[in-house]
């Protein structure tokens, strides 16, 4: 065998798995260079446990990549075995077919990526090809599978065939396509497509029984060591693109039921506060202490070049062995690596706390509210929150435009656009603060389309809205408040940056439910505040001012809303 010719494609200049471009968001195909972090965590871990022992130089490991794009998980990890057992089987083509053929292993999610999956790992899309590295395998695929699988609707209706007048068999699909994948909860009117076109029904999640189908593909004696990957992240699911599904969770889920020895994976850093889809995920995954460590970049296009994926990425590493607490890196940018070890989840937290010098920060702020430092609840009098409307608290929808003229029994409400007037009789919600000091607020906060770019300013424009003012769904309101100068303290407490961090604690996404608020306290609205009242009051560092300063930017309410 030419020792060139199998595993040197990560020496080429450039490494063809760097020069592929994503096909979208939802599948997103990992750079090498980050890939080889991943796998660096793994043997560190692998060493720690096994007294100090190169997982690369053990032949008995074996190795699943259970969403295979690329293949370069698969490459890298055979690339490093054939050097780490190079003493143990020296022969070289024993060697490869040794690792291709009982160590390594993928399930790819298309067509096209177990094409991709297989050129990357056997130099031939045909496993048992006469271009092939490998020479022990009898079947075209090798160890990377891959079958087009089908949703399994229920609730609706399933394609049914008909004849047409050539007695030419036809699908249809019936009158009722209105159900959903009962694995993925995709909509059939969605993704219900014929042959020709890729329906994201993913095998690896698309089973009630994960243990018999990997015996199915692989064999009965067949247990995974480490599995390892970088799951499709979410299936739009209106056609559109607005709204999307989160599956990444369900390959993890699916994963640990397969009891792998180590479990790593590449996923979005939503699920930290949770979101559609994701809350069972979060409790699980905030609530188990085998997580080893997770590595969490702000900003995803630190990771993955040209990708806009608001909330970052993460990748954690799961020892099924392991009872402890977490050691969580923080990577923002050219910025040194905050390295902290502590528990997932805090006591009286209901999300993780994503930034180690943020959550110092909070602790700081909660013991000065509470005189302790046992949990971060905050008491329910102290609570900011419960001055934060629901969304649309009014009953008026986004689109409410109202009268362009104003009666003298009209409420003039703030919508989206500008103003418009409506009638007072016409709005029974909320009638008691009709007549009181507010402030409103943007039920979103502006963005940067799906990139994370800091300093943020966390929070939309705020505005005070005056006595017989209400809102439409655009807006939430904050209060209600007896007096001017009180709405006027607090419009000014939420332009501090200190409050807006306190926010972004517990804000998964640009959305700013009345959740969002969960970790600021309320505070005495007869007086303006700042941030240096703020420094002052709860004792913050010059340090911690740098850190607050890095990721929240100034909020200037003349301006227009902007995070640029």
């Amino acid at each position: 065998m030419n020792k060139q010719a199998g595993f040197t494609l990560r020496g080429r200049n450039p490494d063809v798995l760097t020069c592929i471009a994503n096909l979208s968001n939802d599948e997103v195909f990992t750079p090498p260079e980050f890939a080889n972090r991943v796998l660096d965590t793994l043997a560190e871990a692998w060493a720690s446990r096994n007294g100090g022992a190169n997982i690369w130089a053990d032949r008995t490991v074996t190795f699943l990549d259970p969403c295979t794009k690329s293949g370069v998980f698969l490459r890298e990890i055979t690339s490093r075995l054939i050097a780490g057992l190079a003493t143990e089987i020296p022969d070289l083509q024993t060697r490869v077919d040794h690792i291709l053929t009982r160590q390594v292993f993928g399930i790819s999610i298309t067509t096209l990526t177990s094409l991709l999956a297989r050129r990357s790992l056997y130099c031939s899309k045909h496993a048992n090809g006469e271009h092939s590295v490998a020479k022990s395998f009898a079947s075209d695929g090798g160890n990377i599978w891959f079958e087009r699988t089908e949703h399994n609707w229920v609730g609706g209706s399933k394609w049914i065939e008909v004849t047409d007048e050539a007695g030419n068999t036809l699908k249809k699909r019936g009158d009722a396509s209105d159900g959903k994948c009962e694995f993925c909860g995709v909509p059939q009117n969605t993704f219900d497509r014929d042959e020709q076109l890729e329906n994201h029904a993913y095998a690896f999640i698309h089973t009630n029984d994960i243990r018999t189908r990997i015996r199915e593909l692989f064999g009965d004696d067949m247990q995974f060591d480490v599995i390892i990957g970088n799951p499709p992240y979410q299936l739009n699911t209106d056609g559109h693109g607005v709204q999307a599904r989160p599956i990444y969770q369900q390959f993890v889920q699916q994963a640990k039921e397969l009891s792998p020895r180590f479990l790593s994976m590449i996923i979005p850093a939503r699920w930290f506060s949770g979101g559609m889809g994701l809350d069972e995920f979060r409790e699980a995954m905030l609530n188990n202490d085998q997580l080893v460590s997770i590595e969490d970049y702000l900003t995803a296009s630190d990771v993955f070049p040209g990708v806009g994926l608001k909330g970052g990425v993460c990748y954690f590493l799961w020892d099924r062995d392991y009872h402890g607490p977490c050691r969580v890196t923080t990577h923002y940018k050219d910025h040194p690596p905050s390295t902290a070890t502590r528990p997932l989840l805090e006591k009286g937290a209901d999300v993780f706390i994503r930034f180690n010098a943020g959550l110092s920060i909070l602790k700081k702020v909660v013991a000065a509210e509470t005189g302790s430092d046992k949990s971060l609840e905050l008491p329910n009098e102290k609570r900011f929150m419960n001055l934060v409307s629901s969304i649309g608290a009014y009953g008026l929808g986004s689109t409410f435009r109202g009268k362009e003229a104003r009666s003298s029994d009209d409420l003039k409400v703030y919508r989206n656009g500008g103003v418009g007037y409506v009638a007072r009789a016409e709005i029974t919600k909320e009638q008691d603060t009709f007549d009181k000091w507010k402030i409103f607020i943007g039920r979103a906060a502006p963005g940067t389309g799906n990139k994370d770019t800091y300093p943020h300013r966390i929070l939309s424009t705020p505005f005070i809205g005056e006595p017989g003012s209400i809102s439409s769904w655009t807006y939430m309101y904050i209060g209600p408040f007896d007096t001017k100068l009180e709405a006027e303290s607090a419009l000014s407490y939420l332009t501090c940056r200190l409050t807006r961090l306190l926010v972004l604690l517990h804000k998964p996404s640009q959305d700013t439910t009345r959740r969002v608020y969960t970790f600021v306290p309320t505070q005495d609205w007869t007086k303006i505040w700042t941030d240096e009242d703020l420094y002052k009051k709860y004792g913050i560092t010059e340090e911690e001012i740098a850190f607050i300063e890095t990721f929240v930017r100034p909020m200037d309410l003349g301006a227009a809303a902007t995070d640029e």
